[in-house]
């Protein structure tokens, strides 16, 4: 009885992601004069969620009303600049196919959301007596934000460093 030999001969491994049509098509689809918007637009929420935190650290420890407020302030604006971020990042995640096809960039989209949600939480349960919202429960949210901003974080420096996701544009 004869063996049928497999059409394969070389035994490569391939990726069926790689295979999809744009896969290598990455550059920024959202950017001005080929310099990625969200890619610039991700520092503010960053900057701020660590800032909240650390008034809430600041007003546990010196109990300053200034620290509360503060706090009330760097919440609710990294809540309003991380919605900025995310209607950048999120024609990215639709439109560039090479983003699109990669599960990665799903998963920083969802860390991203969780993130979101956590920042306007947050911020909403500051708004209605700052100083007595610190502490446990605001500092508690401020410190799960900071959590939160670093796997987001990872995620998408995941994405633009390894994988060169939503760089300069290339004109297209």
């Amino acid at each position: 009885m004869a063996e049928t030999q497999p059409e394969n001969r070389d035994h490569t491994l391939t990726d069926p992601v790689a295979q999809h049509p744009g896969y290598d098509e990455t550059g920024s689809k959202v950017a001005i004069a080929s310099h990625p918007i969200h890619a610039m637009a991700v520092a503010f929420p960053i900057a701020l969620t660590f800032s909240n935190f650390g008034a809430d650290v600041f007003y546990w420890w010196t109990g300053d009303e200034f620290w509360a407020r503060a706090g009330l302030w760097a919440a609710g604006v990294a809540f309003l600049l991380g919605l900025a971020s995310a209607a950048t990042g999120l024609p990215e995640l639709l439109l560039v196919p090479g983003i699109r096809a990669r599960a990665s960039a799903w998963t920083h989209a969802a860390v991203a959301m969780v993130l979101l949600s956590v920042l306007g939480i947050n911020w909403g349960y500051r708004l209605y007596g700052y100083e007595t919202a610190v502490l446990p429960y605001g500092i508690l949210l401020s410190s799960f934000g900071v959590i939160m901003v670093g796997a987001t974080g990872w995620h998408g420096g995941k994405l633009v460093f390894d994988y060169n996701l939503g760089g300069a544009s290339k004109g297209s």
